[in-house]
């Protein structure tokens, strides 16, 4: 299995901290976020990965990770010259994927537990493709699933008005190279891009099978502030055992506690 990383998109909602770089490489407890993605794909056995990377300093991305030597996985490059869909840019990984199953990534998702053992689900189940779900407050923010009355996904929205479900899909997906088939029939949508979600809805249309998982412990993207800052206070709170026994017990005398996406 390789594994494809997404680094472009401006971070307009994160700057200033986006005014010198990707918003990929802000760091979180003293790590950038896409270190965080490309560990998670190592330790689930990926040896190869590509870094789709945009117009926001890409320089600074080929800089930090080279050629993934004192990574200890290799790391290969593809340019998306403007932003035209997580679609548009997973059709560019085609030659680096060749026949491999591969695993799309954004590089500005953290998920609590890794992909490994759902990157062993996806293999033994022999899945076309296998999307992550997230049970979410807001899904109108996100690509959706629907379920038929047996539970099997039937359709994904893309940023729905009306969600049919509270399940949305995080920014993780594994695919087999039947992906660039549906991908090369897709027109830009009322966005102007090539969306994901309905080359996947493909695939489902035309008798494939596509499996699901629901994400058990928290799933999060770092796109807002509110988010971001979030995240950093938490990884640092996960990693320092005294402050985190000492936080949480505050935190449960306020009757707070860290949203979680729901594996029910």
């Amino acid at each position: 299995m390789k594994g494809v990383i997404l680094h472009g998109g401006h971070g307009t909602r994160l700057r200033p901290l986006t005014h010198t770089g990707p918003k990929q490489l802000i760091p979180v407890a003293n790590k950038p976020i896409s270190q965080y993605v490309l560990e998670d794909l190592k330790n689930a056995g990926v040896k190869d990965v590509v870094f789709i990377v945009g117009g926001t300093m890409p320089e600074k991305v080929r800089d930090y990770y080279g050629d993934g030597t004192k990574f200890g996985i290799n790391v290969n490059y593809v340019e998306q010259n403007k932003p035209g869909g997580i679609a548009q840019a997973v059709g560019l990984t085609e030659s680096f994927v060749g026949n491999n199953d591969f695993v799309v990534y954004l590089g500005d998702n953290l998920l609590r537990g890794g992909i490994t053992d759902i990157a062993k689900a996806f293999e033994q189940k022999k899945f076309d493709a296998m999307v992550l779900l997230c049970k979410v407050e807001h899904p109108q923010q996100f690509g959706v699933a629907e379920f038929d009355k047996q539970g099997k996904l039937q359709r994904l929205v893309e940023k729905p008005k009306e969600p049919p479900s509270n399940y949305a899909l995080t920014g993780i997906y594994f695919f087999t190279p039947l992906i660039f088939k549906m991908i090369k029939k897709l027109k830009p949508s009322w966005r102007g891009e090539l969306e994901i979600t309905e080359a996947i809805q493909m695939l489902l249309e035309e008798g494939y099978h596509v499996g699901y998982r629901i994400v058990e412990g928290w799933w999060k993207d770092t796109e807002r502030w509110r988010i971001f800052w979030r995240q950093t206070f938490w990884f640092w709170m996960i990693w320092n055992r005294r402050w985190r026994l000492m936080w949480m017990g505050l935190l449960a005398r306020k009757g707070l506690c860290w949203q979680k996406c729901d594996s029910q």
